[in-house]
């Protein structure tokens, strides 16, 4: 490697070990990393600013912020309330049943939508649910992440690493479905099983507080019921604008924009009042994030990292599939899954080319790919959008999740569904 790009991995090393750390406001550090790469000559503007590749990707950053938006003009109208209760009831205000039912909700939607959009929704039901119940939100937060990961990986649109994964392998909605759809729902099983062994058997059960929800009437809680229907139509057509996004090719993050912008019309709310819930430093920490780890991919680092998995392939598809696999989740857990799926698809289509008319086993490649960056991103906080996405949410409401706290939960979940996904891979394809 070049000298640039040892300097480039000194600085994201060094701003990993500070995010880790906590020494340091994270977004702070992100914006300083990026300075840094800037500094040593390890990116530049136009690579910053406009390559889809190394720069910033402006889809999420927006696609966030129109969401943010949306979840803030929502707010007004007491539906978070409203489902929080209606929640707790279905659950019978048992908080490890609470926490299931939260967990499917979540999976199910990140499947149907996407994994960020999911949980910029679910949040602020689980932080009202647990204020009610005096129960601690960080377990629920962190399971909602981790289940919004392995329910996106489920669908072409559920994940963004999978809708680059399609675009470079040419595969459809529905061979997402086919082949990766039957191992989520094995996973989702399993994960509930470790929510009970993580979070679930610590959970106490208040039974005077669990009374009060349950004489509670959910619809007393809605404060404006017009702004909430004209909300639920936007949001309607903004949620089938994601579905629809293979069909119309229309970006996600411009459907959220409009989304937005519909929202403060028929609100006509101030300013202030929706741009309360925009979670700044999250979108400053992307930023950076992104420039960072673009520099790494500009300088070819993370190229060089993803044919070393590659390396050992020499016509063994079976090694291959489990080294991608296996790799994609370790390599997916240190920088975030997007760009290294975006530096690792070509990489895969140059070894195997198009996934359409493959053999199953040279199609395992792809599909191991998915599994591996998908599942991969519970590892760390910073490993997945969604994950950075919660721990701000977190901390915006006063119950800061460190990153150390998320990855001692993210490496055990990692772990276990890459297991399980090990012989999955092998039974499937091979």
């Amino acid at each position: 490697m070049t000298l640039a790009a040892w300097l480039a991995v000194a600085v994201f090393a060094s701003a990993y070990i500070l995010i880790a750390t906590e020494k340091l406001n994270r977004a702070a550090v992100a914006l300083g990393g990026a300075a840094a790469m800037v500094a040593i000559g390890a990116t530049r503007g136009h690579a910053m600013f406009f390559s889809e590749e190394t720069g910033i990707d402006w889809n999420v950053i927006f696609l966030l912020f129109g969401m943010m938006i949306i979840v803030g003009i929502l707010k007004e109208t007491g539906v978070f309330e409203f489902l929080a209760i209606w929640s707790a009831q279905r659950a019978q205000a048992r908080p490890f049943r609470m926490m299931v039912m939260l967990i499917l909700i979540t999976a199910v939607a990140s499947a149907l939508l996407d994994n960020v959009t999911t949980v910029l929704l679910v949040a602020p039901v689980t932080l009202l649910l647990c204020d009610r119940m005096a129960l601690p939100p960080v377990p629920f937060l962190l399971a909602e992440a981790m289940a919004s990961n392995i329910g996106g990986t489920a669908t072409l649109i559920g994940d963004p690493p999978n809708i680059i994964i399609a675009s470079r392998a040419g595969l459809s909605f529905n061979d997402f479905v086919v082949n990766l759809a039957p191992i989520v729902v094995v996973l989702l099983a399993v994960f509930i099983g470790l929510a009970w062994l993580l979070w679930g058997r610590r959970l106490a059960h208040d039974p005077e507080r669990s009374s009060a929800v349950m004489a509670l009437t959910p619809r007393e809680t809605i404060t404006n019921a017009a702004l909430l229907r004209r909300m639920s139509l936007i949001l309607a057509l903004v949620l089938l604008g994601f579905v629809t996004h293979a069909v119309t090719h229309i970006e996600p993050s411009v459907i959220a924009l409009l989304g937005a912008g519909a929202a403060i019309l028929v609100s006509r709310l101030e300013p202030d009042t929706y741009l309360e819930d925009v979670e700044w430093e999250t979108l400053l920490f992307f930023a950076g994030l992104f420039v960072m780890v673009g520099s790494l991919v500009h300088q070819g680092v993370i190229e060089q990292l993803a044919r070393s998995v590659t390396s050992l392939i020499d016509g063994n598809y079976h090694v291959a599939a489990q080294g991608i696999l296996v790799g994609s989740a370790v390599l997916s857990g240190i920088v975030d899954n997007i760009p290294y799926v975006a530096t690792m698809s070509p990489l895969v289509h140059g070894l195997v080319g198009p996934a359409a008319g493959l053999p199953p086993e040279e199609a395992s490649l792809w599909w191991a790919l998915a599994l591996g960056a998908d599942l991969g991103g519970n590892a760390t906080a910073i490993g997945a959008s969604a994950n950075v996405v919660v721990c701000g949410i977190a901390k915006r409401n006063g119950h800061p999740i460190s990153f150390w706290e998320f990855t001692k939960y993210g490496l055990i979940v990692t772990a276990v569904t890459i297991l399980c996904t090990v012989p999955y891979v092998t039974l499937r394809y091979f």
